[in-house]
């Protein structure tokens, strides 16, 4: 009898496609201990060390891990004060992925905004934009203007599985550009939409925007700090990229924009740096003399040559279809466990973190307790784990007014940082969720606060538990 073996074989699994090169210890600690140091730090999770930190997921900005090609073009840097080889290795990348001509780095990005909206933004000035993350909005109020949020209202419900919630309503961008049009200095479009979820903007809406701005006369900015995991986005979401490269999906989505303001911190991979990038000569030449009063020199504008020179390899390797798929899959991996587990949160997940809804897991307490930082304080007591609130600490207090501005939804965001953790870290975190929210009713009461900044409040607040 003949035996017959089958040619089919099974699919493979996902894997990553890098190997662990360098580890770094990180330690356990008792719930007594975590007490003791949240007490200290007046219950703001940004006043912790982080040796008292398990698995840190505050942040995605530049707590990445670089690979080996970024760590060997340090070496290479060139560190001359004026006309650094860096600074022009940097410059034809972003030339290359981006398509402008005009680059002037910062050591971040919200330095960037700062010497941007120095010339753009002006007193009794509107910005309309797709709900504003924390520095951009602060930069725009700190210069007496306002910023508009323009997003699509199905971005504020959760449960709805729209595939670009990043998205901007046109009619009412329209509708504000148009009645309004000499207090609107430019349209900013955050890609992808950090606030509401690390949600894209689709290609078309992208295009649109830039047709109402073309029609009035209104210049596009660029937030831009994870403008790759937008495009993965616009490849896997948006049926006529399907076959583009990422590459391709980018210089197109930069062609609907007059600028853009970069924080390489986050899909540069790399630990400090950002630039501005621009199509006017002008408004570079303008834009070159606030860079030297507040970064450094125009070729690198608070930026070592050896930093130039991995953010410019970082840039490169962020534009590969395989690196963002592991990253982006990692982070839906732990949103599927969360959602697995009936945890609230916004849908479909997005590109660099997991954004629970306080308000539906924590439904007991009240607004005016501060919702998403009591989760955020219950996680890090639960398991050492750090996140962060994105709600009504984050959204400040209205500067006319001085009440608190409750946002449509509260989040605990749990940042992802790139090519740091594995999988089992992802399992721990949602693990420590589930716990909680089986005890999630015994959680009545959240906190008021003590001290708090004018303004961007939340990096520096202390409260006091209620």
């Amino acid at each position: 009898m003949n035996s017959c073996t089958s040619n089919k074989s099974s699919e493979l699994p996902h894997a990553e496609n890098y190997k662990i090169k360098m580890v770094q210890r990180i330690y356990h600690n008792t719930r007594e201990e975590r007490q003791k140091w949240v007490e200290k730090a007046h219950y703001n999770l940004f006043n912790l060390q982080s040796d008292q930190v398990f698995i840190d997921l505050l942040s995605d900005s530049g707590t990445g891990s670089m690979s080996d090609t970024q760590w060997a073009a340090m070496i290479l840097g060139d560190e001359s004060y004026a006309g650094s080889n860096s600074f022009h290795v940097l410059h034809r990348v972003i030339n290359n992925i981006f398509g402008f001509d005009y680059v002037l780095p910062t050591h971040q990005g919200r330095a960037a905004e700062n010497v941007l909206f120095s010339l753009l933004v002006k007193s009794g000035d509107f910005v309309p934009g797709n709900s504003f993350f924390d520095t951009t909005r602060g930069h725009i109020e700190y210069r007496k203007g306002k910023a508009v949020d323009c997003t699509i209202s199905e971005a504020f419900n959760t449960t709805i599985e729209h595939p670009f919630k990043g998205n901007i309503d046109l009619k009412k961008l329209e509708n504000y550009v148009s009645y309004s049009k000499e207090y609107v200095p430019m349209i900013v479009v955050t890609i992808t939409c950090n606030t509401l979820g690390g949600q894209p903007v689709s290609m078309e809406n992208l295009r649109q925007v830039k047709k109402i701005a073309e029609k009035y006369g209104v210049r596009v900015i660029y937030d831009s700090c994870r403008f790759a995991e937008n495009a993965y986005f616009i490849k896997t979401r948006e049926d006529s990229y399907k076959d583009a490269t990422i590459r391709d999906i980018v210089r197109e989505m930069f062609s609907y924009a007059d600028g853009m303001t970069m924080s390489a911190k986050k899909d540069g991979l790399v630990n400090i740096g950002g630039f501005i990038a621009l199509r006017e000569k002008s408004l570079f030449d303008e834009c070159s003399h606030f860079i030297i009063m507040f970064e450094g020199f125009t070729t690198y504008g608070g930026m070592s040559g050896r930093d130039m020179n991995a953010m410019a390899v970082g840039l490169e390797e962020v534009t590969t279809f395989e690196y963002l798929e592991n990253r982006i899959k990692q982070v839906a991996f732990l949103g599927k466990k969360l959602h697995d587990y009936g945890i609230p949160l916004q849908l479909p997940i997005g590109g660099h973190a997991v954004f629970i809804d306080a308000k539906k897991f924590l439904p007991h307490v009240p607004k005016e307790e501060y919702i998403a930082q009591t989760l955020a304080v219950e996680l890090y007591l639960e398991a050492g784990i750090r996140g962060v609130e994105i709600g009504t600490l984050m959204a400040d207090r209205d500067p006319e007014t001085k009440e608190n501005r409750y946002p449509e939804v509260e989040f605990l965001r749990l940042a992802v940082p790139r090519r740091v953790y594995t999988n089992d870290h992802m399992n721990y975190v949602a693990i420590a969720l589930k716990n909680i929210f089986h005890r999630r009713r015994e959680i009545i009461h959240g906190f008021t606060i003590l001290k708090e900044a004018p303004i961007l409040r939340h990096f520096t607040i202390q409260l006091q538990k209620l």
